[in-house]
């Protein structure tokens, strides 16, 4: 199967500062793939170059044959490609549906884009919360709506930064089932998420990040016996003494 999305040796400098070097992968239609790594090894920055947030220094992003690199973050999600946001940049003084109804506009007149927003809050489960304020909303609540407003877009590739941070068990096992359905209706997602049980349970794939750099990448599984991710999260000869003690 050919990539939806394909990053090719994307960078990302600040200064002196490689905080993305020289990154290459491709994801598949209906694939999860997750990034994970050490705080501070790139991944919000690799996201937001993804999207056209933040300018590429080298490198291109083709998304289903198009280079999408260079182009606004609008003009990337008309294209089919959007994230989600660690803090929640929602629209305070509207309702929850309101604030998913100005991503469906994306695509839709202001009638299309209420049904619209109606159809994704409904399949989130947050149809009973449809006409509260979003000032009310707990902080889970918020993530939930923030990742309601990217699905709103119709987005074929779906970036998640952490809409997992604060919930229960409970509410992240309903969140992968919607994940996992979504993905079974064709939609590719990349996962930033720091709870690994989500991840390991979730993706098909991993890639690990650390200090900008691409250093493993296979399933859960190889990425959880792979020596550089052992001392990239656990530090200098951490890799051995898991073998001495396996």
């Amino acid at each position: 199967m050919n990539a939806l999305l394909q990053a090719d040796a994307i960078a990302v400098t600040f200064g002196g500062l490689k905080a993305v070097d020289g990154v290459s992968f491709t994801l598949k239609a209906g694939e999860i793939i997750g990034l994970i790594g050490p705080n501070g090894a790139g991944k919000t920055t690799l996201f937001n170059a993804l999207v056209g947030l933040q300018p590429l220094t080298s490198g291109k992003v083709v998304l289903d044959g198009d280079t999408v690199s260079g182009l606004k973050p609008h003009k990337v999600a008309a294209k089919g490609m959007t994230k989600t946001f660690q803090n929640a940049a929602l629209f305070p003084d509207m309702s929850v549906v309101e604030n998913v109804m100005t991503a469906a506009l994306l695509r839709h007149d202001l009638a299309g884009a209420r049904m619209r927003a109606e159809q994704v809050l409904d399949k989130l489960g947050l149809s009973p919360i449809a006409e509260a304020d979003v000032a009310d909303l707990t902080f889970p609540q918020k993530a939930l709506v923030e990742m309601a407003r990217a699905l709103a877009t119709e987005p074929r590739v779906l970036l998640l930064d952490e809409v997992m941070a604060a919930l229960t068990p409970n509410e992240m096992d309903e969140v992968m089932d919607v994940i996992r359905a979504l993905k079974a209706e064709g939609l590719s997602f990349l996962v930033v998420e720091h709870h690994m049980r989500a991840i390991m349970a979730l993706c098909d794939r991993l890639l690990v990040v650390n200090f900008g750099r691409l250093i493993a990448q296979g399933t859960p599984a190889e990425v959880a016996a792979n020596p550089a991710v052992i001392e990239a999260y656990l530090g200098h000869g951490a890799a051995g003494k898991e073998a001495a003690h396996g």
